[in-house]
């Protein structure tokens, strides 16, 4: 007799998140259904299955099942940096494009403990704020006299435009100390390693956070997370690799590709051949090889031809790997690292690579206080940095520009260029997301065409338009 498919959902609110995972880690050797499962076990049952299966003989993998949501509030974006640099999760947090901060709202840490130090610290951050927020209406005047509203623009959508655009401007000025709430959804088995990357940052903020997600979390998970500890590897990897000599960083473009394998193309278009054909994946390739050049474009359009807004292409497109360096903005690299399909590598935030200034802070002719921000902050920035380079990172604004490289796919590329071209992205993404656009399309010729960014418009044009300084 043929079994009734059977889906549904082991209800959160009765059972406890180690319960569901120890009830889908039981199905391999239980013919009973979860639901089954789930009732003969309780908290204490559960605990003994995870200590002997997963912390005894190390079948991690079941802590995936203990999912937990966490929230946490009056945390600093460089804090939060921290937290969202692990990749199997998902985040939500305080957005600079659609809530404003108050004057007060940023973090001043604890073991700056020279007075004069924490005064300085404290007066720039204040400084910084308090121009946002002085800004704010200025600017809004301004883009109100240079971009009326449109003529079947209704005036509530007129007025949202208007705040997107202010904040897009004005959010510049935010520095790494500005604190924000996020919420975080996770499993246990990615927890645990988070934690311990809290607990191993050089950040006293970022190791208290991590102290309180554990001492937080161990109340629903209690077995899966008693041994995420600090981790000595990663708080000594910095001796390892810093140089001891001064060093000086070369000029280079500030968005290029530096790594492409010229044999991509070919491999992900064998590789659909294979997926679909009972052939080696070396007749796959030598079938491609054959290939002239619009025999391959031809080809790759079964690739894309079936895409649309909502449905990305075949999984074969990841087989194509390329790596980036960029130095842009803070505000843009925040939106960058979003995007956890990827490896990213960044440096640390410093004032060393200069600041950008948006054009419509000189259009409301606001320049000169907003540069007697930067240089303000760069000065504190260097006055701390002598006695502690991570804590002196907390006064940097969102203008300055920092360096980083991503390795990525191109299936999560073409992702990324889709969505931060579009008309709604901030202009310092998008700026990105062109370029990124050019370099893809030049590496990759027989993709060139599905590379192509949402508005039709190039990276120097955002520079001219969006930019007075970059």
């Amino acid at each position: 007799m043929t079994a009734n498919l059977q889906v549904y959902l082991l209800d959160p609110q009765k059972y406890s998140p180690e319960t569901i995972a120890v009830a889908f880690a039981k199905t391999s050797r239980s013919p009973e259904s979860f639901k089954v499962i789930a009732d003969e076990l309780n908290d204490a049952k559960s605990a003994e299955f995870n200590e002997k299966w997963v912390v005894g003989y190390g079948h991690s993998s079941v802590a995936e099942h203990a999912v937990l949501h966490i929230a946490v509030e009056n945390i600093s974006r460089l804090a939060v940096e921290c937290l969202e640099s692990n990749r199997l999760a998902s985040y939500t947090e305080k957005s600079t494009r659609y809530q404003t901060w108050n004057a007060d709202a940023f973090f001043i840490p604890e073991n700056l403990g020279n007075p004069t130090l924490r005064q300085e610290y404290t007066e720039t951050c204040q400084k910084l704020l308090a121009t946002y927020l002085s800004f704010m209406p200025l600017v809004s005047d301004t883009i109100k006299k240079k971009f009326p509203s449109a003529a079947d623009e209704s005036a509530s959508a007129y007025e949202r435009r208007v705040r997107s655009m202010t904040s897009d401007a004005c959010r510049f000025l935010l520095p790494a100390s500005s604190l924000a709430n996020v919420g975080m959804t996770i499993n246990a088995r990615a927890l645990e390693h988070a934690i311990t990357k809290l607990l191993s940052s050089p950040l006293r903020e970022v190791r208290e956070v991590g102290k309180n997600i554990k001492a937080c979390a161990v109340e629903q998970v209690p077995t899966l997370l008693k041994y995420a500890n600090s981790d000595d590897y990663l708080e000594c990897a910095e001796e390892k690799f810093r140089f001891t000599e001064p060093t000086i960083r070369e000029a280079s473009d500030w968005c290029r590709l530096i790594k492409s394998d010229p044999d991509a193309e070919n491999r992900v278009l064998a590789a659909c051949l294979y997926r679909f054909n009972n052939i080696s994946y070396e007749q796959a390739i030598r079938q491609i090889e054959n290939f002239t050049l619009d025999e391959k474009k031809r080809f790759a359009n079964n690739l894309f031809e079936c895409e649309n807004r909502h449905l990305d292409p075949l999984r074969e497109l990841e087989h194509a790997v390329v790596t980036i360096e960029m130095t842009v903005d803070q505000g843009a690299f925040y939106e960058i690292k979003r995007h956890r399909m990827m490896t990213l590598t960044s440096q640390r935030l410093t004032a060393d690579l200069g600041y950008d200034i948006p054009r419509i802070i000189e259009t409301a002719g606001l320049t000169d206080e907003y540069r007697e921000c930067m240089e303000m902050a760069k000065k504190t920035y260097q006055d701390i940095a002598k006695i502690d380079l991570d804590l002196a990172a907390y006064v940097i604004p969102n203008a300055y520009n920092r360096g980083f490289i991503v390795t990525s796919n191109l299936r999560s590329l073409l992702h990324f260029i889709k969505l931060r071209s579009a008309a709604n992205a901030h202009f310092s993404v998008r700026r990105v997301a062109q370029q990124l656009s050019s370099e893809l399309r030049k590496a990759f010729p027989v993709f060139a065409p599905y590379f192509v960014p949402e508005m039709r418009e190039t990276a120097a044009e955002i520079e001219s338009e969006f930019f007075f300084q970059l």
